[in-house]
């Protein structure tokens, strides 16, 4: 017994110092290299070295593209519990990767929101709001959202920002929904930064201010949104030259903030 015991201690080991190579080589993204540590630790069921083997078979990183293979390995793994591969595995088939199957993606996506999985919590806040693959369901979608907003996902920012700005499933409330978007637009999202402006813009909520309206603009569309580009275009003509100077000074100091 003492025997078996020291053998099981040592493979654990051997095991664990594979995956810390596996792990560093993932991390610098040097994946030919991640490939090869992450196979033994995860062929000896390695929880975190199978989620990695997983994403590297689904994007082609350090192996040929293998959604099968990816969905096996996320499975080993996120039948462990590990959040990430649980994660992935929603993703996988909410997206179409494999077969769509809405059912099984929330299944997954409750698993690893339920363990704090902030990227889940957001996909599942949107699920519920857009009432894909689940009917419509406003609570959860207030729920998850709200999970994921506090933990700095600015995709769930945005999301809570539009359910309080358009009321849906809570009573309107624009110092929220500014709050929200606000957030999730200092992070550089796209959306929330059109929307803000918009708000700006209009004087939702806030005395008009075209100056901070042509900021929000500006930064949404520099990055390809179309409806901000389209939006600036219309804001431009009620502005004076000095406000318009001023506006793309604040734009060009735009620095990205850490989410929160």
């Amino acid at each position: 017994m003492l025997a078996i015991s020291a053998l099981l201690l040592l493979i654990a080991s051997h095991a664990y110092a594979d995956f810390n190579s596996c792990f560093e080589a993932y991390s610098e993204d040097d994946f030919d290299i991640a490939f090869k540590e992450c196979k033994i630790p995860a062929e000896q069921g390695h929880a975190q070295a199978q989620a990695i083997l997983g994403s590297l078979y689904e994007h082609g990183q350090g192996v040929e593209k293998d959604y099968a293979e990816a969905i096996r390995w996320y499975i080993s793994a996120a039948e462990q519990g590990n959040s990430f591969a649980q994660n992935s595995l929603g993703h996988m088939f909410y997206n179409g990767k494999v077969p769509r199957d809405y059912a099984e993606s929330i299944k997954w996506y409750t698993k690893a929101a339920e363990q704090g999985n902030a990227d889940a919590q957001a996909q599942l806040g949107y699920i519920y709001g857009a009432g894909k693959g689940v009917p419509r369901n406003y609570s959860e979608s207030l729920k998850w959202s709200t999970k994921a907003a506090r933990q700095g996902s600015d995709a769930a920012q945005y999301n809570l920002g539009l359910m309080y700005f358009e009321g849906k499933g809570i009573p309107r409330d624009y110092s929220e929904a500014i709050k929200w978007y606000t957030r999730a637009a200092e992070q550089g999202n796209a959306s929330a930064q059109n929307n803000l402006g918009a708000i700006f813009h209009n004087g939702h909520g806030v005395p008009k201010d075209y100056i901070a309206a042509y900021k929000w603009y500006y930064l949404s569309a520099a990055q390809g949104y179309e409806i901000a580009r389209k939006n600036l275009k219309e804001l431009e003509i009620i502005m004076t030259p000095a406000q318009i100077a001023r506006a793309q000074k604040l734009s060009r100091e735009f620095k990205p903030k850490p989410s929160r």
